[in-house]
């Protein structure tokens, strides 16, 4: 039954194209400023420390809330898209992210500020929106670079909030790490309401399965705060097998629910396509092989050990890591490209077998700078392709009605991959540090990124149910 639903959605026949430049030139800078509002607070957290007067586990508080509502949200607003329409569900999306945005930019105090930072969680759902919009305005092959493009540029508004979250807090006040990218969303938002073609909705007939919809987010809000208390450490095991229990219990009452359910949230059959399964799994592995190398290149940057490490200051570990900023960046938008031309299966092979290759590389050469950075930058690219693949393979593999919540399936299972990986490179280094300097030992690094080669060299094992067609 799965494989006839991806043939199904392989022979819709293309939508013609109907999005002019203006559109797609509004829900790019969407996509930018959204990206930027999404990273503004990490490097101005010292800052908002002061000003609110808040310890760092309080100021944690601030990430924390946004990756936990857009884990909720990103589902329920894929899923509405595809049932009222992209265009409809992006614009209420980004009324409450605005209201996010107004409300932290003029918040007295933490708790204020908590609030504002939950509406502006919405942010995450404007991705597979997006993809919505894409999938429903141009053909097949048109569609993997669209989403390539709008990736990339979510990742530059990534590196745009990093890099311009400084100069804001400190030239004028703290308040405006969040105003002014406000400022850019409402305007880019009012461009694509008026200049975006309405799409129309997918299922008008059918009711929306809200039993699945509570017992989704009661999962997804388990899973990650579960994680965030493990990543936290100091955590008991009986305390973590609970936490397990409850996700399992609740994931378990999910399925029954949507097995029942005559519209439900997710079409289960669709869950099990080999094209879609293949690129969750896919999706979790190269996301924690991501957190792990971005939590031990920075660390290699600033220890400094006995023949190993670099003893480098914050300012200098920024700027060395920006050329993986960048090149995530152009991954993302020659991704589409690359799947549109060589197809999803060989783009996604050949960037897992490159992220092994580099892994066991920088494993055995990281005594240099110049090293380190090169591994990070080409890891990162490679690792945006096969983002990209899994992205535009999703996208173009389910039927036209079910690729809002394929996709937002997808970017949740990329948060919660990314927090696990995390947590493994945290444990890693902490297993290896060294009682005497209480620094991580060089071995431990080498053994972590041996084991992150390891993730990428097991998915290579599922690459093989990705679609290998190329699409026109």
């Amino acid at each position: 039954m799965s494989t006839s639903l991806v043939a199904q959605a392989t022979i819709e026949e293309p939508a013609p194209t109907r999005m002019g430049r203006p559109a797609i030139g509004a829900l790019g800078t969407l996509a930018l400023a959204l990206g930027t509002l999404q990273t503004v607070v990490d490097p101005a957290r010292p800052l908002l420390e002061r000003e609110l007067g808040v310890d760092s586990a309080a100021a944690a508080l601030i990430a924390s809330t946004l990756l936990i509502t857009g884990a909720i949200v990103a589902p329920i607003a894929g899923k509405l898209g595809d049932r009222y329409g992209g265009k409809r569900v992006l614009l209420v999306l980004m009324v409450l992210v605005s209201a996010g945005g107004v409300l932290s930019s003029v918040a007295p105090n933490l708790p204020v500020l908590l609030v504002g930072q939950t509406l502006q969680g919405a942010m995450i759902g404007a991705l597979p929106l997006s993809f919505i919009l894409v999938r429903k305005n141009f053909s097949t092959g048109q569609t993997q670079v669209a989403i390539g493009v709008v990736s990339a540029l979510f990742t530059a508004g990534g590196i745009i909030g990093t890099l311009v979250a400084g100069p804001l807090a400190e030239g004028l006040s703290w308040n405006w790490i969040f105003a002014a990218p406000t400022i850019v969303i409402i305007t880019a938002t009012a461009v694509v309401s008026r200049l975006m073609p309405d799409d129309p909705p997918s299922e008008q007939d059918t009711t929306i399965d809200w039993p699945g919809v509570a017992l989704l987010s009661a999962t997804l809000v388990a899973l990650m705060l579960g994680l965030l208390v493990v990543t936290g450490g100091g955590v008991p095991p009986l305390a973590v097998g609970g936490i397990v229990l409850v996700v399992a219990a609740l994931a378990a009452a999910w399925v029954a629910v949507e097995r029942r359910a005559v519209a439900p949230m997710v079409e289960l059959r669709m869950l099990t396509a080999p094209a879609v399964w293949s690129a969750a799994v896919l999706t979790i592995a190269i996301a924690a092989v991501s957190a792990m190398l971005q939590t031990y290149v920075p660390k290699l940057f600033e220890v400094s050990g006995d023949g190993y490490g670099l003893g480098l200051s914050t300012t200098d570990i920024g700027l060395f890591m920006m050329p993986a900023s960048i090149a995530g960046v152009l991954a993302g938008s020659v991704g589409g490209l690359a799947v549109r031309r060589y197809g999803a299966r060989a783009v996604a092979t050949t960037s897992a077998v490159a992220t092994v290759g580099i892994l066991v590389a920088v494993a055995a050469l990281h005594d240099t700078a110049w090293q380190l950075i090169i591994a990070r930058a080409l890891a990162a690219f490679v690792g945006g392709l096969i983002t990209t693949a899994l992205l535009a393979s999703t996208a173009t593999a389910v039927a036209a009605k079910d690729t809002g919540i394929a996709t937002s399936l997808l970017v949740v299972i990329r948060l919660i991959g990314a927090v696990a990986g995390g947590q493994a490179a945290g444990s890693v280094l902490d297993a290896g540090n060294d009682p005497v300097s209480g620094m991580p030992a060089e071995s431990a690094f080498v053994t972590g990124f041996l084991v992150a080669a390891l993730v990428a060299a097991l998915s290579l094992f599922v690459v093989r149910h990705l679609k290998k067609e190329v699409q026109s």
